[in-house]
């Protein structure tokens, strides 16, 4: 800011924040110019994001002491630095070849960047917003975010669950969806084996490839009330 910036942010804190009044010629005159030295590299206002006004009304609402320029200082230099932080260097036109022009072209974008000259350049952030429309038509057409030929690859490992699936894709009650009386196994989980010992004791956990018989009958049962009548 120049003397006559500074000479008008006064003014305004003098409305703001009497305190801050100088009266005598001589003393206006000395605080101007302190107050221009401390605020020679902030700027009055940015088109983008930084306006001097809003630095002072936001420290004489949220504070009781008089402003002081270090204040308003230190307000552009975390302003500035969070401008910084939210910048992503857009790729140079200059030839990557040539280091010197490379680096001298980043430095001037974030040197605009900083002096609130230019927007920050966030195009590497990442969008919200919901799903593209060709993924949500993709995903009507095949039924699964799944492809199927990765599916039938990953049947190879999940047995019981792709039997499952063969199952209710069949119409037939999904047994899993019971909890199996016979071993226990709660609802979603596989059916367990169980032999008991000849002490009487159960032993044995290894899973099933197929539900229990009783567990197929439980499930139809639900799936059909007059059956199990």
């Amino acid at each position: 800011m120049d003397r006559r910036e500074v000479a008008a942010v006064l003014a305004y804190i003098g409305c703001l924040d009497p305190r801050t009044i100088r009266t005598g010629t001589g003393d206006a005159r000395d605080q101007i110019a302190q107050w221009q030295e401390l605020l020679d590299d902030v700027p009055f206002a940015t088109a983008h994001g930084w306006d001097v006004r809003e630095a002072i009304r936001a420290h004489v609402l949220d504070s009781p002491y008089p402003i002081l320029p270090v204040d308003i200082a230190r307000k552009w230099r975390a302003h500035r630095r969070d401008r910084l932080d939210r910048h992503t260097d857009p790729t140079p036109a200059a030839d990557p070849d040539d280091p010197a022009t490379w680096r001298a072209e980043l430095l001037r974008s974030r040197n605009a960047v900083a002096a609130g000259v230019a927007a920050p350049s966030t195009h590497r952030h990442i969008a919200s917003g919901g799903r593209p429309r060709d993924i949500e038509e993709r995903l009507r057409s095949i039924g699964s975010c799944i492809p199927p030929a990765v599916r039938a690859e990953l049947d190879r490992y999940r047995p019981a669950h792709a039997a499952r699936e063969t199952t209710v894709a069949k119409g037939v009650p999904d047994a899993l969806s019971v909890r199996c009386e016979w071993c226990h196994a709660p609802a979603g989980a596989a059916c367990r084996q169980r032999r008991a010992s000849p002490d009487g004791a159960a032993r044995g956990n290894a899973v099933r490839a197929t539900p229990h018989p009783s567990r197929v009958d439980l499930a139809t049962a639900r799936m059909d009330p007059h059956r199990a009548a």
